[in-house]
């Protein structure tokens, strides 16, 4: 057995067996390199956290996205490094807060395909309950702003996601209603 498949066993062990759906995303050939540049030591997967904090959940927007948009954290495991410390590291690097996981809702087995190009990336996620610390980005490269979403602004970043323009925050929008189900 792989060690990425004894450690999808575990997770689903200690966080219950997620839905498993699957999608084809399109993308322009510059996304799909992009997401491709992302796939450091072979990686090919995200976590996505819907992390709970009072009436919402806690969000952040990228430094290009358009003003206002915000959407769940995600990150990627590193070599050796557990499912559930990778999910911990990317929800303080992103976020600035400590996290405890809860349960696993969603396994989403994505194609991304371009003309003449695809790759296979799998979403795996997680909701998680806020344990301590100040909302605010760590990494401020890649974070520009965290802040509390309640559920009832989620469909409006929703559309701000689709009406960007980018495939890849259009997958982002599909994730979030699927997500949205489970909640």
């Amino acid at each position: 057995m792989s060690y990425l498949r004894a450690q999808l066993d575990d997770m689903e062990r200690l966080y219950g067996r997620p839905d498993v759906v699957s999608k084809v995303q399109s993308m322009r050939p510059e996304e799909l390199e992009m997401v491709r540049a992302s796939m450091k030591n072979g990686r090919a997967h995200d976590i996505t956290l819907y992390i709970k904090k009072d009436d919402g959940f806690i969000f952040i927007a990228k430094p290009f996205y358009p003003p206002g948009l915000y959407r769940a954290p995600s990150g990627g495991v590193r070599p050796g490094e557990s499912f559930e410390d990778g999910a911990r590291r990317e929800a303080l690097e992103e976020t600035g807060v400590s996290i405890d996981l809860e349960k696993y809702i969603l396994r989403i087995n994505v194609r991304f395909e371009s003309p003449g190009d695809w790759l296979e990336w799998v979403s795996h996620i997680f909701t998680a309950g806020y344990t301590g610390g100040e909302i605010q980005p760590v990494d401020k490269s890649e974070i520009k702003d965290a802040r509390i979403v309640r559920r009832e602004e989620i469909p409006g970043l929703q559309r701000m996601m689709l009406d960007s323009g980018s495939s890849g925050l259009a997958y982002r929008a599909y994730l979030t209603e699927e997500s949205l189900e489970r909640l």
